[in-house]
């Protein structure tokens, strides 16, 4: 569906609200060059956030999005400059405080497909209270997180990601902090969709990013991102020779058996998962992956097998399932309101002129 938007529509431009450049008027196709904003892209050399842009600008053409009808909101940090690149509209927010944005925009505008757009330290530091919640109410919108274990923007402090002992500016003799699973986060907070890509894999970034954008509710898909400046080759051993070992690849209905050979697995042990040796265990003990299990544990269990070290990284779809959303409940509650009030006057009246009077001192 086409949307009737202008810039003033939409929001304020105190909010630093992009605007689109030249909105077609037909319905033909749309390709990434449309979805292609006039900005200079100032990101460093060689930082992940590159790939991520040049896979949702050839992405959202492919799934037959219009860029008139989608929104891209960001808070603060190297990620959030995000919106400026994408010829969509764009709200560039404040510090930890996109998901309240992107919230009150996915409530008044069903017709908008919205991203938010964050990173490690805008959604799990400052921001990490809005996000739990926006996840628990199962707003429907898309989060993608880039996480690559530093404050970029700030020129390199430790991250609520950043290893145990990791040395930065900020902790010069090593972070005494247990790090944030942003997956597992997620997964306790109900979140009804939750994946997680490598900036630099393309064909596994847009199976996950297509979930995530037919997935009716809050989907938060954290992104594995590289920083050249300030943390270099974070991720490296998920790319190069023997990451076939490491990552744990999830295909919904299909065994969990990964390696160059398919030597390792996951099985159930206990109330957990753990990874062995394909060849000590039965192939009925091997773990078939269903990211709809209505029970979260599961995923949870799932996530859990992430390790700091990147000894084993699950990649994928880890949770699917359906559940009402926030946004569409809250409608309905306004439609019930208005008829209610509109056929019963005397209630409103009487709620308006009650007599419950309260004294503050």
């Amino acid at each position: 569906m086409t949307a009737d938007l202008t810039t003033e529509s939409l929001v304020g431009t105190e909010l630093g609200l992009t605007a689109l450049s030249g909105v077609p008027t037909t319905d033909e196709p749309q390709k990434s060059k449309d979805f292609t904003s006039d900005q200079e892209v100032r990101w460093c050399p060689g930082c992940g956030d590159y790939a991520i842009l040049n896979t949702m600008r050839n992405f959202l053409p492919e799934l037959g999005a219009r860029r008139e009808n989608v929104v891209f909101v960001s808070g603060i940090g190297c990620s959030s400059r995000f919106p400026y690149y994408m010829n969509t509209y764009g709200v560039h927010s404040i510090h930890g405080r996109g998901p309240t944005f992107a919230t009150g925009l996915a409530t008044a505008r069903e017709d908008l497909s919205v991203f938010l757009i964050t990173g490690d330290g805008d959604a799990l530091s400052i921001g990490g209270n809005h996000l739990i919640h926006t996840l628990r109410r199962n707003v429907n919108l898309t989060i993608l997180l880039f996480n690559n274990r530093i404050y970029g923007l700030t020129k390199g402090q430790y991250s609520p990601t950043s290893e145990t002992g990791k040395i930065t500016k900020s902790t010069p003799y090593g972070s005494l902090d247990n790090p944030f699973n942003p997956v597992s986060l997620a997964i306790g907070a109900e979140a009804t969709f939750v994946g997680r890509a490598l900036d630099s894999d393309r064909k596994g970034l847009t199976e996950v990013l297509r979930g995530a954008m037919e997935h009716r509710g809050s989907a938060l898909v954290e992104i594995l991102q590289d920083c050249p400046v300030f943390n270099d080759g974070s991720f490296d051993l998920l790319r190069k020779e023997g990451a076939e070992n490491r990552i744990i690849n999830l295909r919904q209905g299909e065994r969990i058996v990964f390696g160059a050979e398919g030597e390792y697995c996951v099985i159930k042990t206990g109330y957990g998962l753990e990874v062995a040796k394909t060849a000590n265990v039965s192939a009925d003990q091997i773990v078939v992956h269903d990211a709809t299990l209505a029970d979260s544990s599961y995923a949870f269990a799932l996530s859990r097998l992430s390790e700091q070290d990147l000894s084993h990284f699950p990649m994928g779809i880890f949770r699917k399932v359906t559940k009402p959303t926030y946004d569409d409940l809250a409608r309905a509650q306004v439609a019930e309101a208005r008829q209610a009030s509109a056929h019963d006057t005397a209630a409103l009246q009487a709620l308006l002129r009650g007599r419950d009077t309260w004294t503050v001192d």
